[in-house]
């Protein structure tokens, strides 16, 4: 059962200024204990190690990609766009509240560290026997398949998936936009106004009107710019590959037996594998940043050396590899070992890459055509080929590789390591 609320609620929001509730059922499920957990999950990561004003969560990002969703909605009803299918738009904007509900601390890094998909996660918060489900249950008894079937990318509909994931979609552009405002950049500050009022739903698809291909291509150069200079940030990869290490070890020593003087339910369940979605939904970064303190005084001394690391913001330096220097990783290794530190913690190659637009993805076997340009004529392209500006940033972009170390423990020992090694460290940044 689908109802307004006898009066709209609003969050005060400093990038969309105000974000507008009207039904009930969304503002039920904001209400959730499961929605209320995304506070607690900081929708950057770590990257508030690089960038001190990074502190916002996945719950505001949520809020925003359900408001530029509910704009973009309205504005197909205002315009009367006969290919909007009207019955969808509650599925689409619960969709776009829910769609990172599965995302657990620190995001991507967690997901690395388990081989955990967020998606998946989300879908089966939506189907089991949580407050979200209920409250989408009262709608219909198949409307939580209908809003997973969205975050799955099958959705019968795929206007409604195009909304919340696609490369113009709600998300992406809630992200660049909140994302350069608590980084303080400006790359992401794009004319989503603009953007919004030149999308229609057309023949399947959300195209947008070639009269705002400048807007999009503007859209486009601020992800990528994004990409390498926020989210790629070498200090903040840095970060990421401590809290990885500090997952990988935990979980090691609880495999072979260790006992640890903190570890926290539902922990264990984690490093087994084999942990459920009521458990899982207890896991947020206060739970995981309690046990990294705790773990500071474990008696395995690797451990406790990352817990501190990551917590007091003493991360590994890097330098930067040329192909030379790339040929001698095995011979690092070794030096590393003979010295006495451990190359599977104490270094880490890291070679960023990026897919800032292609012109094909692949949906279910078939290679779908990307943004698409509407004419005047009705017809549609995709704008690469219109485009110089997307044309030059389609495809696989590579960063610098870089090599990544504890400085102080590599500087214990570099009169040890051969010259030629050594050579290596002495370019640090």
């Amino acid at each position: 059962m689908h109802r307004r609320l006898r009066e709209e609620k609003v969050f005060k929001d400093p990038v969309h200024n105000y974000i507008h509730v009207q039904d009930e059922v969304i503002w039920s499920l904001i209400n959730t204990p499961e929605f209320q957990r995304l506070r607690r999950i900081r929708q950057l990561g770590t990257s508030y190690l690089t960038f001190h004003g990074a502190e916002h969560s996945r719950f505001s990002h949520s809020l925003g990609v359900y408001e530029i969703t509910r704009r973009i909605i309205s504005q197909f009803e205002r315009s009367g766009y006969a290919d909007w299918p009207q019955g969808d738009k509650l599925v689409a904007l619960c969709a776009a509240l829910l769609h990172d509900l599965g995302h657990g601390p620190f995001s991507h890094s967690i997901e690395e560290a388990f081989q955990m998909h967020h998606e998946d996660w989300t879908c089966k918060i939506l189907l089991g026997d949580t407050e979200v489900g209920a409250v989408m249950r009262e709608v219909s008894a198949d409307f939580p398949e209908k809003v997973a079937a969205v975050i799955r990318k099958d959705y019968e509909n795929p206007i409604v998936v195009n909304l919340v994931s696609s490369p113009l979609d709600a998300d992406r552009m809630d992200y660049l936009l909140r994302d350069a405002y608590f980084t303080g950049v400006n790359y992401g500050t794009i004319d989503m106004d603009r953007i919004l009022r030149m999308l229609r739903p057309y023949q399947g698809r959300v195209v947008v009107k070639e009269s705002g291909m400048h807007a999009v291509e503007d859209y486009l150069m601020s992800r990528y710019q994004m990409y390498w200079q926020i989210y790629f940030h070498p200090v903040t990869r840095s970060s990421e590959i401590i809290l990885r290490q500090i997952l990988r070890r935990a979980k090691e020593l609880y495999r072979n037996g260790h006992s640890f003087n903190f570890l926290p339910h539902p922990l264990p369940d984690l490093f087994q594998g084999n942990i459920g979605v009521a458990d899982y939904l207890q896991l947020d970064e206060a739970l995981m940043q309690t046990a990294f303190m705790q773990w500071t005084r474990e008696s395995d001394e690797l451990l406790s050396d990352l817990c501190s690391r990551f917590l007091n913001r003493k991360l590994y330096k890097y330098v930067e590899l040329d192909t030379p220097e790339l040929e001698m990783l095995e011979e690092i290794r070794e030096a590393f070992t003979r010295v006495g530190l451990h190359p599977e913690y104490d270094m880490e190659i890291d070679f960023p890459t990026d897919l800032p637009y292609d012109v094909f993805r692949p949906d279910e076997g078939i290679r779908q055509k990307q943004i698409l340009l509407l004419d005047r004529q009705d017809r549609v392209r995709e704008i690469s080929e219109v485009s110089d500006i997307v044309r030059s940033i389609s495809g696989l972009h590579r960063g610098k590789t870089h090599l990544y170390y504890p400085d102080n423990k590599l500087s214990a020992v570099m009169d040890r390591l051969p010259r030629k090694v050594a050579r290596i460290f002495e370019q640090q940044n």
